[in-house]
C-alpha cells in the first residue's frame, strides 16, 4: 500500500477543491457587483487594487519558490523562460488569491485609500498564506489578517472613508455637515441605550437590502443569504460553522436584548434582528469561517469552532473597544482550530453529550458576563420599575 501525503482541505465527499473554490467565486460575484454599482469608482478601484496585488504577489512568490533548476534569472524575460515559470502554476494559484482578494476588498469601505488597500492585501497574502508554504498550509484566514492589520494601522483612513461614503449614500443622516449616524453599529457602539434612535436612522429593511454605509460586502444581507443558500446546495461549505457562528452570537445578542428590555423596554426581536443584520457577522459566517483550510476537520470541531467565533464577536462588540469584531473573532477561532482537531483525535466523529454540555456551559458563561457588563453600562430610566424591582 502506498500512502500519498496531501495538504488540506481534506474532502470527504465527491466534490473537488477546484469546484468548491469556483462556487465561492460565483457566490461572491453578485455581492461584488452590488458593491461596484452602489459605490461606483470608489468601490471599483478598491476591488481591482486588492485583486491585482494578491494575484501579482502570488505569481512572484510561487515563481521564486518553484524556480526551475538551472534556469538563469534573466531567462524569465524570454518566451521560453516565462513558459517554464507558468508551467509551475495550477488553477488553485489563481482561485485561492482571487477569493482572498475579493473577500478582503469587500471587508473595506469604499473610498479606502489605494495605498491602504495594497498594504493590507500584501500583508494578508504574504503573512496569511505564502509564508506557510503551498496551498492548504496556512493557519490564518488571509483576508481577515489583512483587514485586521489595516484596521489597527490605518484606522483613521478607514474612518474617513466610512464617513465620506456615509454622507454620499445617506445625506438624510447628515445634519449641518456632521454625520449623525455613521454606520449602523457605530451609532450604538458603547451606548446600547441609543438603539431606538439607531433604528430610526437605519431600519431593518435598510439593513436587509443594503441601503446603509459600511464595508462594501457586509451591507446587503439579502445577497449574503442567497449566497449561503447557493453554497449550501452546492455543498461548497460546511454549514455547521456558519450556523454555529450565528447561533453563538445570536444567543448572546438575545440575552442582551432581554437585559435591555428589563432596563428600558427595548424591543427584543428588533434588537436581535438589528444585531444579526448589521456589521459583518453574516458575511464572515458565510465566506470566512467556512474556509476549509483554516477550519477543524471533525463535525463537533466545526460546530464549536463556529460557536466560539460567534461568542468572540459578541464579546468584542458589546464589551470591547471596536463596534465590530468579526475579523478579530475569526482569527481567534483560527488559533484554536488545531487544538480542536487534537482534542478529537481518537474520538468518534460525531457529537457526545459531554461535548454539547461543555458547549452549553461556555455559552451560558459568556451570556452572563456580557449581560452584567451591559446592565452596568446602560443607564436606567427613572420610570423603569421592572429591573429596579428585581434588583431590590
Amino acid at each position: 500500500m502506498i500512502f500519498k501525503r496531501e495538504t488540506s482541505p481534506f474532502i470527504r465527499k465527491n466534490v473537488s477543491v477546484k469546484r468548491m473554490m469556483l462556487d465561492v467565486i460565483i457566490a461572491l460575484i453578485p455581492i461584488t457587483l452590488f458593491a461596484m454599482i452602489q459605490n461606483g469608482w470608489n468601490g471599483i478601484y478598491v476591488i481591482l487594487a486588492s485583486i491585482i496585488t494578491m494575484l501579482l504577489t502570488e505569481f512572484i512568490a510561487v515563481a521564486l519558490i518553484k524556480w526551475p533548476d538551472g534556469m538563469p534569472r534573466k531567462e524569465i524575460f524570454t518566451k521560453v523562460g516565462f513558459k517554464k515559470i507558468v508551467e509551475q502554476f495550477n488553477i488553485n494559484n489563481i482561485y485561492c488569491p482571487l477569493i482572498s482578494a475579493l473577500i478582503f476588498s469587500l471587508l473595506l469601505p469604499a473610498a479606502t485609500p489605494v495605498y491602504v488597500v495594497i498594504v493590507g492585501a500584501l500583508v494578508g497574502i504574504l503573512f496569511g498564506k505564502l509564508v506557510y508554504g503551498p496551498y492548504g498550509s496556512n493557519i490564518f484566514n488571509p483576508a481577515a489578517l489583512g483587514f485586521v492589520f489595516v484596521l489597527i494601522c490605518f484606522s483613521g483612513q478607514l474612518d474617513e472613508a466610512r464617513n465620506v461614503m456615509a454622507s454620499a449614500m445617506r445625506p438624510d443622516v447628515v445634519v449641518d455637515g456632521v454625520i449623525a449616524g455613521g454606520t449602523p453599529l457605530t451609532q450604538i457602539s458603547g451606548n446600547l441605550a441609543n438603539f431606538a434612535n439607531a433604528l430610526q436612522t437605519y431600519s431593518l429593511a435598510d439593513l436587509f437590502f443594503g441601503n446603509v454605509p459600511g464595508a462594501m460586502g457586509e451591507v446587503c444581507s439579502l445577497l449574503i443569504i442567497v449566497a449561503f443558500i447557493y453554497l449550501a446546495i452546492r455543498r461548497a461549505i460546511d454549514v455547521r460553522a456558519t450556523l454555529g457562528m450565528i447561533l453563538g452570537f445570536g444567543l448572546v445578542a438575545l440575552s442582551v436584548g432581554i437585559t435591555l428590555y428589563c432596563i428600558n423596554g427595548t424591543n427584543v426581536g428588533e434588537f436581535l434582528l438589528y444585531q444579526l443584520l448589521a456589521g459583518g457577522l453574516l458575511f464572515g459566517s458565510v465566506f470566512m469561517i467556512t474556509d476549509p483550510v483554516t477550519s477543524p476537520v471533525t463535525k463537533f470541531g466545526r460546530l464549536f469552532y463556529g460557536i466560539f467565533a460567534g461568542l468572540m464577536v459578541a464579546l468584542i462588540r458589546y464589551i470591547g473597544a471596536f463596534p465590530e469584531g468579526t475579523a478579530f473573532a475569526i482569527l481567534l477561532a483560527n488559533i484554536i482550530a488545531s487544538a480542536l482537531d487534537y482534542f478529537m483525535q481518537g474520538k468518534k466523529n460525531s457529537y457526545s453529550w459531554i461535548q454539547l454540555t461543555v458547549t452549553f456551559v461556555v455559552i451560558i458563561c459568556i451570556c452572563l458576563i456580557v449581560c452584567f457588563t451591559v446592565a452596568g453600562r446602560t443607564p436606567m430610566p427613572e420610570t423603569n420599575m421592572v429591573l429596579g424591582g428585581l434588583l431590590k
